[in-house]
């Protein structure tokens, strides 16, 4: 057993999402959010140096010394599996292990609105899956996939940055790509699953240009395109598709959205009010003939006056949901206050009073740029 797995034992024992080691700090854990110390010495370099190049193969050693960073799935024998990141810094190595449970959660089990299954339903065009670094959207394209999995009989092809949950095929042929190891690069392995006769892609990160011209391409031509990117909003995810494109692919690019983005994902994940586990809560875009022609004028600015009126076909904006979760009491409402974008709105909820002159003062800034 590798050294590092007893940091991961007592990660996994505290129910924790992250383990942390970097040099000079003690092993972190992200414990709902928050991120605690163990009781352990300070790591050296050389012991976390030590530590680390032991679950690396040649190549990663090769990749890491050439000064990049290093992704890839790590299982261990007692820990479980988990998602890895290895990078070097000033002082030295560090890494960051996200874990990933073994069984794939339903969309019942992650408390996900109805519609998200409407969508696994769909035979072509794009559907995504947004928010911030660690907000669960790679959980939630894999629970959508697990549905898919149980009720449909379908190719799926999934290409990771490295591969996170492991799906093994029940009534849909599941095949799981890892970029670096089985392809290039997210746009290769689009380019390659087309000729692979797809019934599903999932794209793990649209990340470039060329993956997001891809992911259009398949979406245009009769498959289902899931993916994420690391947008925080329904109205910025558009925009920045639009922007990520080259200047003379503007309308095309336009026109593609008005007519084959199906829906648009954005979640936070809140704190419970016991503080002992987070919810996802979900902002949620499903494209019908108003906001096709939002899209298609420039006008992507009314597009949340429609997420509020359109309950009939499953849409909700962020703030109007968190209300509803905190009046439910299912999420702590100082948590809540973090997350939301017209913060006035929930003042009347928080209980410590200290976080608002903070707010206070961010407003005031934004208000006077």
């Amino acid at each position: 057993m590798a050294r590092i797995d007893a940091f991961l034992k007592l990660g996994l024992a505290q129910g924790c999402s992250d383990v942390h080691l970097a040099v000079g700090v003690p092993p972190m854990l992200r414990m709902n959010g928050d991120l605690m110390p163990i009781k352990f010495r300070d790591l050296s370099n050389t012991e976390l140096e030590s530590y680390i190049r032991e679950i690396l193969t040649a190549n990663q050693k090769e990749s890491l010394e050439a000064g990049h960073d290093v992704d890839f799935s790590y299982v261990g024998k007692e820990s479980g599996r988990y998602r890895v990141n290895v990078f070097r810094k000033e002082t030295g190595y560090g890494a960051v292990f996200r874990h990933i449970p073994g069984n794939v959660p339903t969309l019942e089990e992650l408390n996900m609105p109805s519609v998200l299954t409407d969508f696994c339903n769909y035979h072509q065009g794009m559907v995504l899956v947004t928010g911030s670094t660690g907000t669960g959207k790679s959980t939630t394209l894999a629970a959508m996939v697990n549905h898919l999995n149980m009720t449909r009989d379908l190719n799926i092809i999934s290409l990771e940055d490295p591969i996170e949950f492991v799906h093994p095929s029940k009534n849909c042929q599941i095949i799981q790509r890892e970029v670096g190891t089985h392809v290039r690069s997210f746009a290769d392995g689009v380019r390659s699953a087309l000729r692979e006769d797809p019934d599903v892609i999932l794209v793990g990160e649209l990340r470039d240009a060329e993956t997001i011209m891809m992911a259009m391409t398949a979406a245009e031509t009769g498959h289902l395109v899931l993916g994420t990117l690391h947008t925080t909003g329904a109205v910025k995810t558009i925009d920045r598709i639009i922007d990520a494109l080259p200047g003379e692919l503007r309308e095309q690019t336009k026109s593609f959205l008005s007519m084959s983005l199906k829906a648009v994902v954005t979640q936070v994940l809140v704190k419970t009010p016991d503080g002992r586990s987070r919810r996802a809560i979900v902002e949620i875009l499903v494209n019908n003939r108003a906001i096709s022609k939002l899209i298609a004028s420039d006008q992507t600015h009314q597009i949340p006056s429609q997420l509020q009126t359109g309950k009939e076909y499953g849409m909700q904006l962020l703030d109007p949901t968190l209300i509803e979760a905190i009046q439910a009491k299912e999420i702590d409402p100082d948590d809540a206050f973090r997350f939301a974008n017209d913060k006035k709105k929930f003042q009347r909820f928080v209980t410590d009073t200290e976080i608002m002159p903070i707010f206070d003062a961010v407003d005031d800034a934004e208000d006077s740029q």
